[in-house]
């Protein structure tokens, strides 16, 4: 299996830079992330007393990028954005499974959306591409969409969308479940300074996947240069 993002995506996102970590024993049962989510949601919680999400660079790369994909930045916001916004005004994010709530406060601290798949719904590769329009994509609630010609997308092998507008939405079918074992992680940013960030945060993160689960979870930084990770 592998992941990679097409030509045409670092064709047109030069400044793109991805952070991708693999993990094989992950499990929901006997693990406590608590530690680690309560270091991250207090560096989210500092940066939004100085400012509100929208004005983070990070997320204003993210709505410059929405923009040229033709959708409404306020409308259809990245994950990243979507998660601070609700951390911003609740205070906290719900309790969804251990390594989502460590992906989402490392989301929070770095601004940076990070999509998390389980890897027994994905068939032979992910590759972050523009759709045809044929793919078919499961929301949470168990409908079936078509992503729009062009919109970008997270697709397999079997032309199945892991995610719609790039960064916007995961689909239901590949989430993380309390039985699922083997995850790909990968996190996005266009920012100046994307490649440190990016990792920075796949170092943290991948640190923080080791000491909870005991594993030792390969980590790669896409760019152009090096565009494919193969696990």
């Amino acid at each position: 299996m592998y992941i990679r993002h097409s030509e045409d995506i670092w064709k047109d996102y030069p400044e793109l830079a991805a952070g991708v970590l693999y993990a094989r024993g992950i499990r929901s049962s006997g693990v406590s992330v608590d530690m680690h989510t309560a270091r991250f949601e207090s560096v989210a919680r500092a940066r939004l007393a100085g400012n509100a999400e929208g004005e983070f660079p990070e997320i204003q790369a993210w709505r410059r990028a929405f923009s040229r994909m033709g959708l409404k930045p306020t409308q259809y916001r990245c994950a990243a954005e979507a998660l601070l916004r609700r951390f911003r005004k609740e205070g906290a994010l719900p309790k969804i499974h251990p390594l989502i709530d460590l992906c989402n406060a490392a989301s929070l601290a770095f601004a940076i959306p990070i999509a998390v798949f389980g890897l027994q719904k994905v068939s032979g590769y992910l590759e972050v591409r523009h759709a045809s329009g044929k793919e078919t994509y499961a929301t949470f609630a168990g409908e079936i969409e078509h992503p729009e010609e062009h919109e970008v997308i997270f697709a397999d092998q079997e032309g199945r969308a892991h995610a719609r507008r790039w960064t916007n939405r995961q689909s239901g079918y590949s989430a993380v479940r309390n039985e699922t074992t083997s995850v790909l992680i990968v996190a996005e940013a266009l920012h100046a300074g994307a490649p440190t960030d990016i990792k920075r945060l796949t170092d943290q993160l991948g640190e923080a996947i080791g000491t909870v689960w005991a594993v030792d979870p390969r980590s790669a930084v896409l760019d152009r240069l090096a565009p494919r990770f193969d696990f």
